[in-house]
């Protein structure tokens, strides 16, 4: 039997070859090759009952559980694009992406997030259990959808279309094809030199393109399992490790929080009798954390670099020559890179993960892919002593708790508020993540507090993207051009941080 060249085909290929290894481990449930591919199945005739054709846009509200991935599956089965997303996002985010991409359906896995609960009761959706993974929330069909048309060539298709708030703070669809995270996950297993030994713990969320696809994708391809975890808990986590976990792929700030818990504990190092990988990604890995991390663990922490629009993996650090520094290693086989200049330059890729595009944008297309292939990353990067580094982002992007947070969406939130004249949102470093800074210059004879800000703020954006401080300044730094010169507002945020 040949290996699966769909995302759909996966599952398939191990229930017809290993039908009771078991796929996916929630709670106190396991489910085995078979029993997923059967619940594929079963959640694949429900959709089609529920109106979803070929091309259509399914929308996936969700935390991380058996449902949301037969969910996923079911819909690029028959040829849907499964859309995404985070239970935990705001209405509003919610909202936005669900307009821009004018999904057929929106399904929600109510069964084990509260979040998806509420947002399908607001939506009002109706709730049936398709496969035995619990209720699911199915919403209102949406009559004006018209689908996309089909690719002649099955693995060109869109297998996700997932969004990100883009530059300007409007929803970006990115839209990734069979092809995209195939390449992706059987590169990225090899690399990881995944069996079907290996039990992952995915804590990531699969709504991000790496919980999707380096974790989950990337497990199921080598015949692993998958531990869903709907939220990060450093206890649960250990316990975890302790307990038949082989490979964790987490962000520097879980690895930070799981070794402070394990080192006031007494409990390092962390005895993990199976765990043979420890990986940060999703964001930058700095030297401090490195070493704590590597100190209660007792071993190498493996680090990687992505983005979404490559299914996200480019780089990983070698299993065979671990790194004592923080570089992100080498590229994975069939992937070619460039910088702009001699040293340090913004980086370029070329790959088969590359996505078809971002969805009805093809002018922004087309500013970060060249006729070449080229893809246009935004970040410096460069390259010693056979690894890449990266030297810093030429955009304005924040990276916190691994998500990707743009200035651009949460300012436009905050001027949105009547007390607010302008404002500027930056990062700041801490603890191998990244803060929220957000200055806000207040409208003449506005009397709002930082608290009613915040809580205003808080109803409007998902928890990751929410500001970690506000700072009032009517004195705002500006340029010549009356330009928001963050430069300065970048050191002011940096100063304040040291004086705490």
């Amino acid at each position: 039997m040949n290996e699966p060249v769909l995302v759909s085909g996966l599952v398939r290929f191990w229930a017809s070859r290993a039908p009771e290894r078991i796929a996916l481990i929630e709670q106190d449930r396991n489910w085995s090759y078979g029993e997923l591919d059967v619940a594929i199945l079963k959640t694949a005739a429900w959709l089609t009952r529920a109106g979803v054709r070929a091309g259509d846009r399914v929308m996936v509200v969700c935390e991380n559980c058996c449902a949301a991935v037969s969910l996923f599956l079911a819909a690029t089965a028959i040829d849907a694009w499964p859309v995404v997303v985070n239970a935990r996002l705001a209405e509003r985010e919610l909202d936005e992406i669900a307009a821009h991409s004018e999904a057929r359906r929106i399904v929600f896995t109510t069964s084990v997030s509260p979040r998806a609960k509420a947002h399908a009761e607001r939506l009002n959706a109706t709730f049936e259990d398709p496969a035995g993974f619990g209720l699911i929330g199915l919403a209102p069909l949406n009559e004006a959808c018209a689908p996309e048309p089909l690719e002649r060539a099955a693995e060109k298709n869109v297998a996700a279309l997932i969004y990100t708030s883009g530059t300007t703070g409007k929803p970006k669809g990115v839209m990734l094809s069979h092809a995209n995270l195939m390449f992706v996950a059987k590169a990225s297993g090899a690399a990881r030199l995944l069996t079907q030994d290996d039990r992952a713990y995915a804590v990531l969320p699969v709504s991000h393109i790496l919980g999707l696809t380096g974790v989950l994708l990337g497990s199921l391809y080598y015949g692993a399992s998958v531990q869903l975890v709907s939220r990060f808990d450093p206890a649960l986590a250990l316990r975890a490790m302790q307990n038949g976990v082989s490979v964790m792929i987490g962000t520097p700030s879980m690895y930070g929080m799981i070794s402070e818990y394990a080192t006031r504990k007494g409990v390092t190092p962390i005895n993990g009798p199976h765990l043979r990988l420890i990986s940060s990604a999703g964001a930058p890995l700095d030297a401090a954390t490195k070493t704590t991390v590597e100190a209660a663990f007792g071993q190498t922490l493996h680090n990687g670099y992505g983005i979404t629009e490559c299914s996200p993996t480019i780089t990983l650090t070698p299993l065979d020559a671990p790194r004592s520094d923080c570089g992100i290693g080498r590229l994975l086989p069939g992937i070619e890179a460039k910088i702009s200049g001699d040293d340090i330059g913004e980086l370029f890729v070329r790959s088969a993960g590359l996505m078809k595009g971002y969805y009805k944008a093809p002018e922004e297309t087309a500013s970060v892919i060249d006729a070449e292939g080229w893809f246009r990353t935004g970040d410096l990067a460069r390259f010693v002593d056979g690894s890449w580094f990266i030297a810093g982002r030429a955009k304005e992007m924040i990276i916190r708790f691994g998500f990707n947070v743009y200035p651009a969406e949460v300012e436009g939130v905050l001027n949105a508020h009547p007390a607010v004249a302008r404002s500027a949102v930056i990062g700041r470093q801490k603890d191998g993540s990244e803060e929220i800074v957000a200055f806000i210059d207040p409208a003449p004879g506005a009397t709002a507090t930082v608290t009613q800000l915040a809580a205003y703020a808080a109803s409007k954006l998902a928890p990751y993207k929410q500001p970690s401080e506000i700072v009032l300044m009517p004195n705002m730094p500006l340029s010549p051009a009356g330009k928001i010169l963050k430069s300065e507002l970048t050191a002011l945020a940096a100063q304040m941080a040291k004086a705490v």
